[in-house]
């Protein structure tokens, strides 16, 4: 069967209840349709239907290339899920530190390793070239994030020379960095996303080479910062556009694969548009949800979608040791006993009577090693004693503290320079800058800013609906006396009725009350060399100042999924394993 000599294969010829077209028309309406599938689709506008970048349409900017997440080699994707958070094991203490609480958590990539001395000495390398120590505007910058390598000293034991070897001998490159408190850590994490953010912009042809190019130094305020770069790139290297790899002093425009550029004649005027680009990863802390879900890694237990059974530690199994090995080597690093940090000599149960190198015992079912033992790592959170979930079942995480630029008199970002560094004393007497030069200086939302906000109405949430005045019921009461005392002493005696007003009348107790406990406290999670067995278990949390460190804690980093949160493959009924 034919229509005006266009075949129609025979299995088509009963469907076919359309009246006979000619063949121009046909040929029309398949070119038509043609070229609107092979229209660029970062140009193409399916709402408005047109190619909105041309300039009869309006000359809009086009989209950023959509090219997938690029994280580092080292980093393992977390499919995120529901899982149930909380101790499995009973509390010794008798405490409800971590009662079991189903919550989500959003997937997100994160480190297989901790942090190495390796790589912390790189980082340290960079600060010190960068911010040359021996100038004065510099003095405390690099102080500020070397770890304290007194944690091995004990007023009763001998630390075996780890004080001056652990972080800098190369025998100890690929253990664990360690001494490092939450703030140096979290630190480390802004670093590292300005250094993969600068090196993506050199490869795609934006940034020219800054550490080699002669006319360009890179010291002080003159160094690459992601966050400065995605907020205006004019304010890079105070305003010097040498260290873009192309620009224009004419009025057209140029675009190139990876820049666009819109200039006038005034090299003074030059405004950089860099709209190739999508916005860089964000290196962070883990929160304890996630560090918890990623070391637990529940999904080996699945069975179609249900969990069938909790696991105790981040392998599966009743016991410490490995029950299919020959010598039932431990599962992980840790004390197995008083004055037990590894056995007897020629028979070690577990490689090392400290840290070990990473990747010393098999990973969990995410791919993740020492997510118990070997150390305890920082994550995000506020220390409270209970996580209330029904407050947020949703990638829970206490500590925000909402911030954003600080703008001069003429509405510019103001970028800080090391007049404006401001040093903070810490209790423990280290000196540390709040702000490096070349980084935006920030301050905390107003109470404009978050006028009639539906989600948040405050900058620090650190003591969200935990007591604070807010959630008291009477916090709108404007005598002060009315308002109910938050976190001071028990009445003392049971209130009385005062005969002659007929009120309560309430006692206080004037004694000192005084807790560890502050907005200041953060979690750490997993046991270490140094614990016992019962801190193995990932939902066991402990706590201790943010500018405080130890032998025993160090960090890892991760960064939230961009776009699917969920890989789309063939659905099996059960995990053997998790790959």
């Amino acid at each position: 069967m034919t229509i005006n000599n266009i075949v129609i294969p025979f299995f088509m010829r009963k469907f076919i209840k359309f009246p006979l077209i000619s063949s121009f028309t046909l040929l029309i309406c398949l070119t038509s349709c043609y070229n609107q599938q092979n229209l660029n689709p970062d140009r193409y506008s399916e709402n408005i239907g047109f190619d909105f970048s041309l300039p009869e349409n309006g000359g809009l900017s086009k989209l950023s290339p959509n090219g997938g997440q690029e994280i580092t080699d080292n980093m393992v994707l977390v499919e995120g899920g529901v899982f149930v958070m909380g101790q499995t094991q009973q509390d010794v203490m008798g405490g409800i530190n971590n009662s079991p609480k189903t919550v989500h958590v959003q997937s997100f990539y994160i480190d297989d390793t901790e942090v190495t001395n390796r790589e912390y000495l790189i980082y340290l390398d960079w600060l010190k070239k960068v911010f040359p120590p021996d100038n004065p505007k510099y003095k405390h910058i690099y102080a500020a994030a070397v770890p304290n390598e007194d944690v091995w000293k004990n007023p009763l034991g001998h630390d075996g020379g780890l004080s001056k070897n652990y972080l800098r001998h190369r025998a100890f490159e690929n253990y664990p960095v360690v001494g490092v408190s939450w703030r140096q850590a979290n630190d480390y994490c802004k670093w590292r996303t300005d250094r993969i953010t600068e090196k993506k912009l050199m490869e795609d042809g934006v940034l020219k080479p800054l550490y080699t190019n002669k006319k360009i130094t890179v010291e002080g305020r003159n160094h690459f910062d992601a966050e400065v770069f995605e907020t205006d790139p004019k304010l890079l290297f105070n305003g010097d556009y040498s260290i873009y790899t192309e620009y224009v002093t004419t009025p057209e425009y140029q675009e190139t694969d990876s820049v666009i550029v819109n200039a006038v004649v005034d090299k003074k005027d030059i405004v950089l548009n860099i709209d190739k680009h999508s916005p860089s990863p964000s290196y962070r802390l883990p929160t304890e949800v996630e560090w918890e879900y990623a070391a637990k890694a529940d999904v080996e237990n699945r069975f179609f979608n249900s969990i069938r059974g909790r696991k105790k530690y981040a392998w599966n199994g009743e016991s410490t040791r490995d029950l299919q090995s020959r010598y039932y080597v431990q599962h992980a690093n840790f004390k197995q006993g008083k004055g037990d940090y590894s056995g007897i000599a020629g028979w070690s149960s577990d490689y090392g009577d400290i840290t070990t190198p990473v990747r010393s015992y098999p990973p969990n079912a995410f791919g993740l090693y020492d997510m118990a033992g070997n150390v305890a790592e920082w994550v995000f959170d506020v220390y409270r004693p209970e996580m209330d979930t029904n407050l947020n079942d949703f990638s829970y995480a206490r500590g925000n503290v909402f911030r954003k630029p600080k703008f001069d008199e003429n509405g510019n970002v103001m970028i800080a320079t090391y007049r404006d560094i401001v040093y903070d004393t810490l209790p423990n007497g280290k000196i540390v800058p709040t702000v490096l030069p070349g980084q935006i200086i920030k301050e905390n939302i107003s109470k404009n800013d978050s006028y009639l906000s539906p989600n948040y109405q405050r900058a620090d949430n650190r003591d969200y609906a935990d007591g604070d005045l807010a959630s008291s019921r009477t916090y709108l009461e404007e005598d002060p006396e009315r308002r109910k005392r938050m976190y001071n002493a028990p009445i003392i005696p049971t209130p009385k009725i005062n005969e002659e007003t007929g009120k309560l009348e309430y006692t206080y107790d004037d004694k000192p009350r005084t807790t560890l406990i502050t907005n200041y406290s953060r979690v750490y999670k997993g046991g270490s060399w140094k614990d016992r067995e019962f801190w193995l278990d990932p939902s066991q949390r402990r706590y201790l100042e943010e500018y405080m460190s130890t032998d025993y804690i160090g960090f890892r980093c991760v960064v939230s999924k961009v776009g699917e949160g969920h890989e789309k493959v063939k659905r099996s009924p059960f995990n053997v394993s998790y790959y």
